[in-house]
């Protein structure tokens, strides 16, 4: 029996109590623990976000739902876990369904709207009838994400409504937002779209990509606009990348047995606990996972 939930149902509670699940990407399986520890230790309900790179990364799809289903009951996490497919392409998402993932994202947002409309569609009515979640994207998100690059543009609130209409269960829009470490001359984020937006699909939980280096207050008023689910992925690696820098320029990789991985990899993932606090915090999910 999986111990793996959708994300309808703590993203439906989300929207209505005015916060959001962080959605973290993990790569490995230190990604992955910390994780999962923090949540626990928070009582924080979580999504993992897998991209289809991360998944070959891991070896495959089942492999990464063994992975995480191994952990949730040798860790004995008890809050909501919802394992997630970041960016899925039509045959992506089916893979990962068959491989026992409990969410989808079908990224439509490059084709044209009918065809978006079209495969989203087939997809909301596998997933009702598994009882998955399905996120579906209108406007393309900005920067790259696994080779995918776009400029951050504004979805169109109208197109948005016709793919909430579907039955989807959350909806990631463009607003301006981007993947990756922001530019300087970054414009922001466009609340009008996203009230828009909000306005034309009602209770729908909205996604927040490129969570990574949006000013708090950004994220606190997107928040209050309907936004359930926010997708940080850049911050941890970065986190990540610099304990780990840390540890081997102070050279205690050199010192007695500093070598074996798990002293090695040990900074870089209480790092990754650390990122993963500050954002539950500021997401307002600490103590929401009952």
């Amino acid at each position: 029996m999986s111990r793996l939930v959708s994300a309808k149902e703590m993203l439906t509670k989300a929207k209505a109590g005015k916060y959001a699940v962080g959605q973290f990407n993990i790569n490995n399986l230190e990604w992955t623990k910390s994780i999962l520890q923090t949540a626990q230790e928070l009582q924080s309900p979580v999504i993992l976000g897998v991209s289809e790179g991360a998944g070959k990364y891991m070896c495959g799809y089942k492999t990464v739902v063994g992975m995480v289903e191994g952990m949730l009951e040798e860790l004995d996490i008890t809050v909501p876990v919802a394992l997630h497919l970041d960016h899925g392409s039509f045959e992506g998402a089916k893979a990962c369904i068959n491989a026992g993932f409990s969410s989808i994202m079908f990224d439509g947002s490059s084709l044209p709207i009918d065809e978006n409309v079209q495969k989203t569609t087939e997809l909301v009515n596998t997933c009702n009838i598994l009882g998955l979640s399905l996120e579906a994207e209108v406007g393309s998100i900005g920067g790259e994400e696994d080779g995918v690059i776009g400029a951050g543009e504004c979805a169109d609130p109208d197109e948005c409504k016709k793919v909430a209409d579907l039955g989807v269960t959350m909806l990631a829009a463009g607003i301006g937002n981007i993947h990756g470490k922001y530019p300087e001359n970054w414009a922001g984020l466009s609340f009008e779209t996203l009230d828009a937006i909000q306005a034309k699909t009602g209770d729908m939980p909205l996604v927040l990509h490129g969570g990574t280096g949006i000013p708090a207050d950004m994220i606190k008023k997107a928040i209050s606009l309907g936004v359930a689910k926010i997708n940080v992925n850049t911050e941890c690696q970065l986190a990540f990348q610099e304990a780990t820098r840390k540890y081997i320029e102070a050279g205690k990789d050199l010192e007695g047995k500093g070598f074996d991985p798990r002293k090695l990899l040990a900074p870089g993932a209480e790092a990754i606990k650390a990122t993963v606090k500050e954002k539950m915090e500021l997401f307002g999910s600490v103590g929401k996972a009952n």
